[in-house]
């Protein structure tokens, strides 16, 4: 069963926009794995890594809001622990 939850809505122009949960969860086991498999040796080494995955919605969300473009805001949020599940890897962003 597909659960959604109103993510926005703009009646002025008939736009309802949902966040369907089954999305959510699949992102929240893909970063499960791949931190797992990260075995707590997180190598820093090289220029990029992949540091968390969130939701598509989600992040028209935050960009829409000016967030992901603040390097210093995104920080925070990845760092805090109510949003541990999006990281993909041990340590601090």
């Amino acid at each position: 069963m597909i659960h959604k939850r109103l993510f926005s809505e703009n009646k002025d122009q008939g736009i309802t926009r949902y966040w369907h949960e089954n999305t959510v969860t699949a992102v929240i086991e893909a970063n499960k794995g791949i931190y797992n498999a990260m075995d707590g040796k997180a190598n820093w080494n090289g220029e990029w890594h992949l540091v968390a995955s969130i939701p598509e919605a989600l992040y028209y969300k935050m960009k829409s809001e000016g967030k992901i473009d603040d390097q210093e805001y995104m920080k925070r949020w990845l760092n805090d622990s109510d949003n541990q599940f999006f990281r993909t890897r041990p340590g601090k962003v």
